[in-house]
């Protein structure tokens, strides 16, 4: 009985290795696929822009915002955008503010500084808190280096008399959009 039992061990244990051996190197495929979709993110280095006034006789306050953008649009008919909007007006009351100026001139507005492949907005932007306004737009098959490309937002805010003196301040959210 061990007798067979070792030769019928033996027989399985061949067979696997006579087959093995006689195949060579084996090659097996596969396919690795991906889906590459738009996509768009964006960085701001400071978590706050001071503005100061550079001047005498109440001249405006200005500062820099800047910022990185990351984005991939569609090849075809690809868009996107970078928004911003004041989403908490100047705190505390008596100084300046966006939805409800002391005066009628006053204004939080800004220019744009974009490099390729956005459009910057166009001239003075005003910022709004009730609703988005433009800082860049791009194209269909618009892409951002890897490390990201540059842009920034220059803020100019009146500086009007009836402001009461200390220190105010507003949220700003920025928006990216890619499709």
């Amino acid at each position: 009985m061990k007798k067979v039992m070792f030769v019928a061990v033996a027989l399985l244990l061949m067979s696997p290795l006579g087959h093995a051996q006689g195949l060579g190197t084996p090659t097996v495929t596969n396919q690795v696929t991906v889906t590459v979709n738009s996509e768009a993110a964006l960085t701001i280095g400071a978590s706050a822009t001071n503005l100061t006034s550079l001047g005498t006789n109440f001249s405006d306050y200005t500062g820099t915002t800047p910022f990185t953008y990351f984005i991939r649009t569609t090849n075809s008919t690809g868009t996107g955008f970078i928004k911003l909007q004041v989403t908490t007006d100047f705190a505390p009351a008596g100084g300046p503010s966006v939805g409800t100026p002391p005066s009628a001139s006053d204004t939080l507005s800004y220019t744009c500084t974009v490099s390729n492949p956005g459009t910057a907005c166009s001239g003075s932007q005003i910022s709004a808190t009730a609703s988005q306004t433009s800082i860049a737009t791009f194209g269909a098959n618009a892409h951002s280096a890897k490390v990201g490309n540059s842009a920034s937002v220059n803020w100019t805010l009146t500086n009007d008399p009836l402001y009461t003196t200390g220190s105010y301040t507003a949220v700003v959210t920025y928006t990216i959009s890619a499709s």
